[in-house]
């Protein structure tokens, strides 16, 4: 099993979360919040002050998987979450060890 989290623009999260239901995601986590990269935040002026931004606001999804619907999963969040501006975000792949569901306490595959 695996763990993907990507981080994609906020504005792209309804495009990608409806494209991840059609091939088959039935979960996933979805949390706010701030980052930098390569944008390297931006200024902006507020009541007549510029200020620096470091930190810009970004989406975080985490989905759990089984091993082989990663590479489709990956596919669906890069086609849909891409608009080829920087900033577009990341995708991390990492192994889960063991899952719990803690309703039925069923486990790995089965809980996922």
């Amino acid at each position: 099993m695996k763990m993907i989290s990507a981080i994609i623009k906020p504005f792209k999260l309804d495009d990608v979360r409806e494209a991840l239901s059609e091939v088959g995601v039935q979960g996933m986590t979805v949390t706010e919040v701030k980052g930098f990269g390569r944008q390297k935040g931006h200024t902006e002026i507020y009541r007549g002050a510029e200020y620096a931004v470091d930190f810009l606001p970004k989406i975080r999804m985490d989905i759990a998987v089984q091993d082989d619907e990663v590479e489709k999963i990956i596919d669906t969040i890069v086609q849909t979450a891409h608009t080829g501006k920087t900033g577009d975000g990341k995708i991390f792949v990492t192994n889960l060890e063991h899952v719990v569901r803690i309703r039925t306490g069923e486990t790995d595959e089965s809980a996922v």
